[in-house]
C-alpha cells in the first residue's frame, strides 16, 4: 500500500472552507478512483489553522491516477490561491509485518 501524509495552513477566515473542499475530495476519490483505500482529513490538535490529509492507495500508480484526476485538479483549483501547502510529511510504501499478517 502506498501512503501520503501532507499538511497545509490555511487563513482563518478560511477553515470551513477547506474543509469542504477537503472532504469533497476524499468523498468523490473513495467513491471514483478504484486505487484509492483511505482518505482523512485531520484537523491539528494545537493549531487550529493546520490540517493534515492522510492518504492510502493500493500502489504509487493509483496515487499518481489521482493527481492526475478531476477531484485532485477541483481541490487545487478551489484552495491553492490562499493555502498553504501541500507540505509533505510521508511519502511512501507500507511495509507490512509477515509475522502479524
Amino acid at each position: 500500500m502506498y501512503t501520503v501524509a501532507v499538511s497545509f495552513t490555511v487563513p482563518a477566515e478560511r477553515r470551513a472552507e477547506f474543509v469542504a473542499a477537503a472532504l469533497e475530495d476524499g468523498r468523490r476519490s473513495l467513491a471514483d478512483e478504484p486505487g484509492t483505500r483511505a482518505f482523512d482529513l485531520i484537523a491539528d490538535a494545537e493549531d487550529p489553522d493546520r490540517f493534515y490529509l492522510y492518504e492510502a492507495y493500493d500502489d504509487e500508480a493509483a496515487f499518481e491516477a489521482h493527481c492526475a484526476g478531476e477531484h485532485f485538479a477541483r481541490f487545487f483549483a478551489a484552495v491553492s490561491d490562499w493555502a498553504e501547502g501541500p507540505t509533505w510529511l510521508v511519502r511512501g510504501t507500507r511495509v507490512p509485518d509477515p509475522v502479524a499478517g
